[in-house]
């Protein structure tokens, strides 16, 4: 399959755009994941009759994280290969 090559410019910024995409959507929940198991276990250290109520609320701030991830695939999912700029996708 040909390329025309007024369409490389597009695809390559596509494909840079999709690597920041998926770049930027994880650091963040990486960074917000870290920080939350940190003052999760730093609070079980001082009350570990409180694990009951602070580790469910963790695995669910940990899903919400996960999902801003998930959103960042998909866009970079898009990008690469239903490309929205192009005819070719």
């Amino acid at each position: 399959m040909a390329i025309d090559a007024a369409l490389v410019p597009v695809l390559a910024n596509s494909v840079l755009g999709a690597g920041i995409a998926i770049g930027l959507a994880a650091i963040g929940p990486g960074i917000g994941m870290g920080m939350a198991s940190s003052k999760a276990l730093e609070s079980l250290a001082r009350q570990p009759e409180a694990e009951d109520k602070i580790r469910p609320n963790m695995f669910i701030g940990f899903a919400f994280m996960e999902t801003i991830t998930i959103y960042g695939l998909v866009v970079a999912l898009i990008l690469i290969f239903a490309n929205p700029f192009t005819k070719l996708g």
